[in-house]
């Protein structure tokens, strides 16, 4: 199981793809409460195309999980300690929630290491002190299982929930075995990150999805994302807030469709 140590923390990472060494690089970023295996529905789709590499953020799946509030400045330099151990120089990145914040960060802060970006089912600004507060006393005191009935409704429709139970039941078990310190921690990032004043340092190509259903980043803060970014596009699929995996073969051929436009 392949680890990068970065400033002392160990990433958990994963590389599937195109066997020519030549292939671009696209970098995956979970949700909060997700590991690797949400980008599953994408891996056929892409690893043909591109080098594909997948990590558990801090406080995710088998990366370490350091005690403290953690900041998008640790979450963006997860991500630059991964290039430069693997010896990426430039990569698309695909980030979706909390995943896509991170994403906002780097392509405003380091225009050289992102090449194209995606921005799923996320925001500049992702809630506010009143939800994420709260949210991480009660992973620290109840454990993740007090929070998961709450949480993953949110994640999918009733129709994506009926009509796939057991990846349901695959996501919740992730959900609920997540490091509850670590949730928590990536909660206290989100509480203090806003980004609505570094957008307009985007100069990467830029693809914005929301899902039409989405409360947790809902379309307007989509649409307010994309409107702040220069020459962005937006897109909005009939989904809730994991768009990836509850219409996959949608968000596989509109992202794949961006990254290949000329």
């Amino acid at each position: 199981m392949p680890y990068a140590s970065i400033k002392g923390v160990e990433i958990h990472y994963r590389i599937d793809g195109a066997a020519n060494t030549d292939a671009p690089w696209i970098v995956f970023s979970n949700s909060l409460g997700a590991d690797v295996s949400m980008w599953t529905p994408q891996l056929a789709a892409f690893a043909s195309r591109y080098r594909v590499l997948r990590y558990d953020t801090r406080g995710h799946g088998h990366s370490d999980a350091p005690k403290g509030s953690y900041t998008i400045e640790q979450l963006t330099g997860d991500v630059l300690g991964l290039f430069d151990t693997l010896s990426i120089s430039r990569a698309h990145f695909c980030g979706i929630s909390m995943g896509g914040l991170t994403g906002v960060a780097l392509a405003a802060r380091y225009p050289d290491r992102i090449d194209r970006v995606v921005l799923a089912n996320t925001a500049a600004k992702i809630g506010s002190d009143e939800v994420w507060g709260p949210r991480a006393d009660k992973a620290r005191q109840g454990g993740m299982a007090s929070l998961a009935d709450a949480v993953l409704p949110r994640w999918f429709t009733p129709a994506f929930v009926e009509r796939e139970p057991l990846m349901y039941a695959h996501i919740r078990d992730v959900f609920v075995h997540t490091d509850n310190e670590g949730y928590a921690s990536n909660c206290d990032a989100l509480r203090i990150a806003d980004l609505r004043g570094e957008t307009h340092n985007i100069r990467a190509r830029a693809l914005v999805i929301a899902g039409t259903h989405d409360v947790a980043a809902t379309p307007a803060q989509g649409q307010e994302l994309a409107a702040s970014i220069a020459g962005a596009r937006y897109v909005e699929f009939d989904a809730s807030h994991i768009s990836n995996i509850e219409l996959p073969d949608a968000f596989n051929a509109t992202v794949l469709d961006f990254l290949a436009e000329a």
